[in-house]
Protein backbone atom coordinates (compact mmCIF):
# COMPACT_ATOMS: atom_id res chain seq x y z
CA UNK A 1 0.00 0.00 0.00
CA UNK A 2 1.28 3.47 -0.88
CA UNK A 3 2.32 5.77 1.94
CA UNK A 4 -0.03 8.72 2.38
CA UNK A 5 0.85 11.98 4.11
CA UNK A 6 -1.57 14.69 5.17
CA UNK A 7 0.14 18.09 4.88
CA UNK A 8 -2.09 19.62 7.56
CA UNK A 9 -2.26 19.84 11.32
CA UNK A 10 -6.05 20.24 11.28
CA UNK A 11 -7.66 17.85 13.77
CA UNK A 12 -10.85 17.96 11.68
CA UNK A 13 -9.07 16.83 8.51
CA UNK A 14 -7.30 14.11 10.49
CA UNK A 15 -10.63 12.78 11.79
CA UNK A 16 -12.22 12.83 8.34
CA UNK A 17 -9.34 10.90 6.76
CA UNK A 18 -9.39 8.35 9.58
CA UNK A 19 -13.14 7.85 9.18
CA UNK A 20 -12.60 7.25 5.44
CA UNK A 21 -10.25 4.35 6.20
CA UNK A 22 -7.11 6.09 4.94
CA UNK A 23 -3.88 5.23 6.74
CA UNK A 24 -1.63 8.27 6.80
CA UNK A 25 1.10 10.23 8.54
CA UNK A 26 0.98 13.94 9.25
CA UNK A 27 3.66 16.40 8.22
CA UNK A 28 2.48 19.97 8.57
CA UNK A 29 3.35 22.27 5.69
CA UNK A 30 4.68 25.70 6.59
CA UNK A 31 4.08 27.51 3.30
CA UNK A 32 3.18 31.18 3.18
CA UNK A 33 -0.59 31.28 2.64
CA UNK A 34 -0.63 34.96 1.71
CA UNK A 35 -1.02 34.74 -2.07
CA UNK A 36 -2.69 37.18 -4.41
CA UNK A 37 -5.60 35.23 -5.87
CA UNK A 38 -9.09 36.72 -5.62
CA UNK A 39 -11.20 33.86 -7.04
CA UNK A 40 -12.06 31.43 -4.19
CA UNK A 41 -11.90 28.19 -6.22
CA UNK A 42 -8.50 29.08 -7.67
CA UNK A 43 -7.23 30.26 -4.28
CA UNK A 44 -8.03 27.04 -2.41
CA UNK A 45 -6.65 24.84 -5.21
CA UNK A 46 -3.43 26.87 -5.37
CA UNK A 47 -2.95 26.79 -1.58
CA UNK A 48 -3.68 23.05 -1.44
CA UNK A 49 -1.07 22.49 -4.17
CA UNK A 50 1.52 24.67 -2.41
CA UNK A 51 1.03 22.78 0.87
CA UNK A 52 1.18 19.31 -0.71
CA UNK A 53 4.12 20.16 -2.98
CA UNK A 54 6.17 21.59 -0.09
CA UNK A 55 5.82 18.36 1.89
CA UNK A 56 6.28 16.11 -1.20
CA UNK A 57 9.54 17.91 -2.01
CA UNK A 58 11.18 16.82 1.26
CA UNK A 59 10.14 13.15 1.09
CA UNK A 60 12.86 10.52 0.83
CA UNK A 61 10.32 7.68 0.49
CA UNK A 62 7.61 7.47 -2.14
CA UNK A 63 4.40 9.03 -0.82
CA UNK A 64 1.11 10.53 -1.90
CA UNK A 65 0.86 13.89 -0.17
CA UNK A 66 -2.55 15.48 0.45
CA UNK A 67 -2.90 19.23 0.79
CA UNK A 68 -6.14 21.07 1.51
CA UNK A 69 -7.36 24.59 2.10
CA UNK A 70 -10.79 26.01 2.96
CA UNK A 71 -12.23 29.51 2.64
CA UNK A 72 -15.65 31.08 2.95
CA UNK A 73 -16.90 33.44 0.27
CA UNK A 74 -19.74 35.94 0.63
CA UNK A 75 -20.62 38.84 -1.62
CA UNK A 76 -17.24 38.80 -3.34
CA UNK A 77 -15.33 38.72 -0.04
CA UNK A 78 -13.07 35.79 0.83
CA UNK A 79 -13.02 34.98 4.53
CA UNK A 80 -10.13 32.92 5.86
CA UNK A 81 -9.38 32.48 9.54
CA UNK A 82 -10.06 35.55 11.68
CA UNK A 83 -7.11 37.51 13.05
CA UNK A 84 -8.72 37.96 16.47
CA UNK A 85 -12.07 38.11 18.27
CA UNK A 86 -13.08 41.43 16.72
CA UNK A 87 -12.37 40.06 13.25
CA UNK A 88 -14.43 36.94 14.07
CA UNK A 89 -17.36 39.16 15.11
CA UNK A 90 -17.05 41.13 11.87
CA UNK A 91 -17.16 37.92 9.81
CA UNK A 92 -20.12 36.48 11.72
CA UNK A 93 -22.03 39.74 11.27
CA UNK A 94 -21.41 39.47 7.52
CA UNK A 95 -22.72 35.88 7.48
CA UNK A 96 -25.75 36.48 9.71
CA UNK A 97 -29.03 35.73 7.92
CA UNK A 98 -27.30 35.21 4.58
CA UNK A 99 -26.11 32.49 2.23
CA UNK A 100 -22.42 31.97 1.59
CA UNK A 101 -20.19 29.42 -0.10
CA UNK A 102 -17.53 27.24 1.45
CA UNK A 103 -14.72 26.26 -0.93
CA UNK A 104 -12.25 23.52 -0.14
CA UNK A 105 -9.38 22.76 -2.45
CA UNK A 106 -7.75 19.34 -2.37
CA UNK A 107 -4.47 18.41 -4.01
CA UNK A 108 -2.63 15.10 -4.12
CA UNK A 109 1.04 15.11 -5.15
CA UNK A 110 3.04 11.97 -5.95
CA UNK A 111 6.43 12.64 -4.34
CA UNK A 112 8.32 10.45 -6.86
CA UNK A 113 6.86 11.65 -10.13
CA UNK A 114 5.76 15.13 -9.07
CA UNK A 115 2.37 14.48 -10.68
CA UNK A 116 -0.35 16.47 -8.96
CA UNK A 117 -4.12 16.54 -9.18
CA UNK A 118 -6.01 19.51 -7.72
CA UNK A 119 -9.77 19.91 -7.46
CA UNK A 120 -12.20 21.86 -5.35
CA UNK A 121 -15.68 21.47 -3.95
CA UNK A 122 -18.24 24.13 -3.10
CA UNK A 123 -21.04 23.92 -0.53
CA UNK A 124 -23.73 26.53 0.03
CA UNK A 125 -24.41 27.39 3.67
CA UNK A 126 -27.28 29.52 4.92
CA UNK A 127 -26.93 31.15 8.34
CA UNK A 128 -29.69 31.97 10.78
CA UNK A 129 -30.21 35.63 11.60
CA UNK A 130 -27.91 36.11 14.60
CA UNK A 131 -28.22 38.53 17.49
CA UNK A 132 -25.24 40.50 18.80
CA UNK A 133 -25.39 38.39 21.95
CA UNK A 134 -25.25 35.12 20.00
CA UNK A 135 -22.21 36.36 18.09
CA UNK A 136 -20.51 37.69 21.24
CA UNK A 137 -21.19 34.46 23.16
CA UNK A 138 -19.94 32.28 20.31
CA UNK A 139 -16.74 34.29 19.86
CA UNK A 140 -16.16 34.08 23.63
CA UNK A 141 -15.87 30.27 23.27
CA UNK A 142 -12.76 30.88 21.08
CA UNK A 143 -13.99 28.16 18.69
CA UNK A 144 -14.19 30.53 15.70
CA UNK A 145 -10.61 31.78 15.98
CA UNK A 146 -8.95 29.00 13.94
CA UNK A 147 -11.68 28.38 11.37
CA UNK A 148 -12.34 29.83 7.94
CA UNK A 149 -15.30 32.21 8.11
CA UNK A 150 -15.06 32.21 11.93
CA UNK A 151 -17.24 29.17 12.55
CA UNK A 152 -16.98 25.40 12.86
CA UNK A 153 -20.10 23.62 11.61
CA UNK A 154 -19.05 20.44 13.44
CA UNK A 155 -18.94 22.25 16.78
CA UNK A 156 -20.92 24.97 18.50
CA UNK A 157 -20.97 26.89 15.20
CA UNK A 158 -23.42 24.33 13.86
CA UNK A 159 -26.09 26.13 15.88
CA UNK A 160 -25.62 29.21 13.68
CA UNK A 161 -26.43 27.33 10.47
CA UNK A 162 -29.98 27.22 9.14
CA UNK A 163 -29.18 24.63 6.44
CA UNK A 164 -26.63 23.58 3.84
CA UNK A 165 -26.82 22.54 0.23
CA UNK A 166 -23.98 20.20 -0.63
CA UNK A 167 -21.28 18.24 1.15
CA UNK A 168 -21.16 18.65 4.93
CA UNK A 169 -17.57 17.31 5.11
CA UNK A 170 -16.51 20.01 2.69
CA UNK A 171 -17.65 22.63 5.22
CA UNK A 172 -15.71 20.81 7.95
CA UNK A 173 -12.58 21.06 5.78
CA UNK A 174 -12.18 17.97 3.59
CA UNK A 175 -14.53 16.77 0.83
CA UNK A 176 -13.83 13.10 1.52
CA UNK A 177 -15.67 11.69 -1.53
CA UNK A 178 -13.73 14.00 -3.84
CA UNK A 179 -10.44 13.05 -2.18
CA UNK A 180 -11.21 9.31 -2.46
CA UNK A 181 -12.06 9.76 -6.14
CA UNK A 182 -8.71 11.51 -6.76
CA UNK A 183 -6.78 8.83 -4.84
CA UNK A 184 -8.60 5.92 -6.51
CA UNK A 185 -8.89 7.16 -10.08
CA UNK A 186 -5.69 9.17 -10.46
CA UNK A 187 -3.25 7.33 -8.16
CA UNK A 188 -4.74 3.81 -7.93
CA UNK A 189 -4.89 4.04 -4.13
CA UNK A 190 -7.43 1.78 -2.44
CA UNK A 191 -8.60 2.25 1.13
CA UNK A 192 -9.05 -0.67 3.50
Amino acid sequence: MKRVILASGSPRRKELLESAGIEFDIIVSDVDEDIDVSEPALLVKELALLKAAAVAKIQKQHALVIGADTVVSIGGNILGKPNNGADAKRMLNMLSGRAHQVYTGVCVVDSNSGVSVSMHQTTNVIFKLLTRKQIRDYVATKEPLDKAGAYGIQGLGGRLVKYIIGDYNNVVGMPVELLLRILNEEFDYKTK
